[in-house]
């Protein structure tokens, strides 16, 4: 894996992760009963992302940049 592709990875992490807050977030303001047992499962998958991309940017983080980075950079 290049530092490329962990940063791509984290960002679609990082993106499911804040998909799953809001749903959360829309099943807490809910006033239908049947939502509110939503609201830690949605919680939980988008702590698990968050996770996850912090994995990935760390990981990012350690890898050196390619050739192809650099001469972008």
């Amino acid at each position: 894996m290049t530092r490329e592709q962990a940063l791509i990875e984290a960002e679609n992490a990082a993106k499911s992760a804040a998909q799953l807050a809001v749903r959360a977030e829309d099943y807490a303001r809910s006033s239908n009963r049947d939502d509110q047992y939503r609201i830690e499962r949605y919680a939980a998958a988008g702590s698990l992302w968050a996770d996850t991309s912090r994995a990935f940017t760390a990981l990012a983080d350690q890898l050196p940049e390619t050739a192809e980075e650099t001469s972008r950079g």
